[in-house]
């Protein structure tokens, strides 16, 4: 075996029991308690598998790393209520699940929902964190927590940015989006998001209202039909409602997390993103990003990385680029023999 399927067969799987769900976790590298411990955190529609490179990397040079499935994906358990999934609730199952792996503090590496689960994560257990690498998704106080007079919910702002068929405006209501996202289709529809890319371009109106339907994509360099299977056999199995009903807790989350409307991200930070995804598009991002804003919400930020003509699924798509950023970013804070 070579490639993906190499670095998936030395893959350890277990299923873990915390914060009340069964959680399947992803393993690789030592067990030992010496060894550092990386807890990688997927997005949307993704599972454990999009950090495979990432793991193959950190794990053959000595991290110990840990990829779940979150909450309503793959393996792990999907409550069926949608208020089930809010950050709080995903916070609490990667506490809960530390707390079962006997790990005081870990690295965290996010990716889209994962990155966003991140940066709450740093904000209400920064004492569970070494050190951060986020990519994608900004920490972008205005969309995660209710702070200020002028506060505009979160969907409201997608909606007044985009306009109602913006993807994060029509997952909202329940059964729309199960009808673009049928589990029949998760083949084609992991194939679609991920050679699209999710790029400016890619955000807009279902598919369903395209005519006439694009012909298939063909893959991209950085993705196999090996990988599309993974994806697509798991998504068939348990269908989408799960991750999307991380949209639609979006404004839950932004009026729960009150209590934080004007606390720091009080972790070590790298953020990486490529110049072609959606997320470096939004309105006065590159600005924020670039001139101090990012920086000022999250003091101990080291960098930010802006990977050229990479597009939103940076982990797979640069993949060693990626990894050797993660790695030489996280072994500064491993201590160094005498």
């Amino acid at each position: 075996m070579e490639g993906a399927a190499a670095a998936a067969a030395a893959i350890r799987h277990r299923t873990v029991e915390a914060n009340g769900i069964s959680i399947h976790v992803a393993e690789a590298g030592g067990e030992c308690g010496a060894a550092a411990a990386v807890l990688f955190l997927h997005g949307f529609p993704e599972l454990w598998y999009s950090w495979r490179h990432q793991m193959e990397h950190l794990a053959g040079r000595g991290f110990r790393c840990l990829a779940p499935d979150l909450r309503g994906y793959g393996d792990t358990d999907a409550p069926p209520e949608i208020e089930s999934y809010s950050a709080f609730h995903v916070v609490g199952d990667l506490v809960a699940l530390l707390d079962a792996l006997g790990l005081a503090k870990v690295f965290v590496v996010g990716h889209d929902w994962g990155a966003i689960i991140a940066w709450y994560m740093c904000l209400f257990r920064p004492d569970r964190v070494t050190a951060l690498v986020n990519t994608s998704v900004a920490f972008m106080r205005h969309v995660f927590i209710r702070s200020g007079a002028d506060a505009i919910k979160t969907t409201d702002h997608f909606h007044k940015a985009y306009g109602p068929t913006y993807y994060i405006c029509r997952f909202q209501e329940p059964g729309v989006a199960e009808e673009e996202f049928a589990p029949a289709h998760a083949r084609h529809i992991i194939r679609r998001t991920l050679c699209n890319r999710f790029t400016v371009h890619k955000a807009g109106k279902p598919e369903s209202e395209e005519s006439p339907p694009p012909p298939p994509l063909p893959l991209p360099a950085w993705l196999t039909e090996e990988d599309v299977d993974y994806f697509a056999a798991a998504f068939e199995r348990t269908g989408f409602t799960g991750g999307i009903n991380y949209y639609r807790n979006m404004d839950r989350n932004w009026e729960m997390a009150a209590p934080w409307a004007d606390a720091k991200v009080q972790v070590p930070t790298k953020f990486i993103v490529g110049d072609d995804d959606l997320t470096y598009h939004y309105a006065g991002i590159q600005d924020y990003l670039h001139k101090g804003g990012l920086k000022a919400e999250v003091p101990l930020l080291e960098d930010v990385v802006v990977i050229p003509g990479a597009g939103h699924f940076i982990q797979q798509e640069r993949a060693e680029e990626v990894s050797d950023l993660i790695y030489n970013f996280i072994t500064k804070f491993i201590p160094q023999p005498n």
